[in-house]
């Protein structure tokens, strides 16, 4: 039975845990006596205790983030009652600040703030020899990345196969984004690009192909990151999927140039925009040249393969419904493959606090901590956005309604899609659990009973639509015995969401 567990909470089984292996590597000569051990969201805690303990761990270490607190919470209360002698030693984002409050900081025998690579580690060593650090808050050691051995051999066989591997070339950000733990950061600090590269080397092959990189500035430093890709272009198949984060107006012609080298559907760029507001920019510390970052997202979008997947963000103090519409707007006029509407959320630790009195910021106190209401933007229509985000990803993002989309939005596509959302909760009172038929028949009739489009161009849209996707059944609103005719079945990386979107 291992010493050493550690484990976390999962939003989804595909999603690798690439902090429980950083620990791991870095255990040295402890890791023969460490195991990983990761969960998902929607298992029982009891469930999850009952899994932990049975390996008889001395030391649980558990990694919490804002999607699994709650749940991480009722964990280490059930280990604690049930094995007070078991150590528990909780540490990542969510617990490294505002501990004072939090329920599970004061269960934990002990808690490590910030980076966790070498002090869990140290901690793990004093315990097992029976000293006992008086202190139970730890301030994580910041040690140069040369010091920091990479996880990347602690991806099993079935994590290649079946799972999306999260790598990192560096560590960071100089941005200050005020709603961004990153804002926190002194700068960007880089691996060594050369042992980085063997690594990938290493995994490739291993079989992997799905590299997801959780850099948040990976268009930083170019020359990095035309070595990178490069490396991949040396090894490119069909099975190839690249994930990168990008700065929305750094966009050189080198860099342009390598990009234009990749076929479709094997890079995923995500870019942050936010909000377009300058002044709202200003007032949250973004830096950000709209002009530059517009010509950017034009230019993926009409001279590359990449699929284009964009942020904005709704509830930020001072931006009020009519700017946000209007920054939608704007986006949606550049045709990204997705534009991602999220609100507003206060992370523990985060500058975004400083503005919660003057701006009336009133926040669940509860994660996700999103944004309840602004001093521009009431509960209401809060709530409102909040169904919105949710039908646009059903709708919007979801690469299924090519042909229906333009009848459904025209030339005003957030005023329209908030009709539509509007519409749709008050006809349905539900966000979730919509199969895609019903989905097609709800837009059918929007679109023909609200909003005036001809019964046989809506027909003929989410027929289209339907028959495009691969689906097979009968739509309500077909005549009786007409069936859709079902496209071939897809393989690969077509079975992606955002295969959808290709050549859209």
């Amino acid at each position: 039975m291992p010493d050493i567990v550690l484990a976390t909470i999962n939003a989804r089984y595909v999603h690798a845990a690439l902090g429980l292996r950083y620990l791991a590597a870095n255990l040295g000569d402890l890791r023969p006596r460490a195991h990983i051990a990761e969960f998902v969201l929607g298992q029982r805690s009891g469930d999850i205790a009952e899994n932990l303990l049975a390996l008889q761990p001395r030391i649980v270490g558990l990694g919490v983030y804002i999607w699994n607190a709650e749940e991480s919470a009722k964990v280490v209360a059930l280990i604690k009652r049930i094995a007070p002698d078991v150590m528990v030693v909780v540490g990542g984002p969510e617990v490294s600040y505002e501990t004072e409050d939090q329920r599970i900081c004061r269960d934990a025998d002990y808690v490590i703030t910030g980076w966790g690579d070498v002090t869990f580690a140290q901690l793990c060593r004093d315990l097992l020899d029976g000293n006992m650090p008086e202190q139970k808050m730890l301030s994580g050691a910041q040690p140069p990345l040369a010091h920091i051995a990479l996880p990347y051999d602690e991806y099993t066989d079935e994590d290649i196969a079946r799972r999306f591997l999260y790598v990192e070339a560096s560590r960071g950000c100089p941005f200050k984004c005020e709603f961004c733990l990153s804002a926190l950061d002194k700068t960007a600090w880089p691996f060594d690009l050369g042992a980085f590269i063997v690594e990938l080397g290493k995994l490739y092959a291993r079989g992997a192909r799905h590299f997801r990189f959780v850099d948040r500035t990976f268009n930083l430093k170019i020359a990095a990151s035309l070595r990178i890709l490069e490396f991949f272009l040396q090894r490119m198949d069909g099975d190839l999927f690249l994930h990168f984060e990008l700065i929305p107006d750094h966009l050189p012609a080198s860099l342009k140039q390598a990009i234009t080298r990749f076929p479709a559907g094997s890079l995923h760029f995500e870019v942050g925009i936010q909000t377009w507001n300058p002044e709202v920019q200003s007032r949250i510390s973004r830096k950000q040249d709209n002009a530059q970052a517009e010509a950017n997202i034009r230019w993926l979008r009409e001279c590359s393969n990449a699929l284009i997947h964009v942020d904005l963000i709704a509830g930020l103090p001072g931006e009020d419904l009519a700017s946000f519409g209007q920054g939608f707007d704007r986006l949606y006029a550049l045709k990204p493959h997705e534009i991602q509407v999220g609100v507003l959320k206060r992370l523990r630790g985060t500058p975004i606090a400083r503005h919660t009195g003057a701006h009336g910021m009133r926040y669940n106190p509860d994660p996700p901590y999103n944004v309840l209401a602004t001093d521009c933007i009431g509960f209401a229509d809060m709530q409102r956005i909040s169904r919105f985000a949710r039908y646009w990803d059903l709708v919007g993002n979801s690469g299924r309604f090519h042909r229906t989309l333009p009848l459904l939005l025209a030339d005003t596509p957030f005023e329209r899609f908030m009709h539509f959302t509007d519409w749709l909760f008050s006809a349905t009172g539900k966000t979730h659990e919509f199969a895609f038929e019903k989905l097609c028949d709800h837009l059918h009739r929007y679109l023909a009973h609200e909003r005036g489009v001809e019964s046989a161009a809506a027909d003929a849209a989410l027929l289209g639509d339907y028959e495009a996707s691969g689906a097979r059944g009968r739509l309500a609103f077909m005549a009786s015995g007409v069936r859709p005719q079902r496209a071939p079945a897809s393989t690969g990386r077509s079975r992606m969401r955002q295969a959808r979107h290709v050549n859209a």
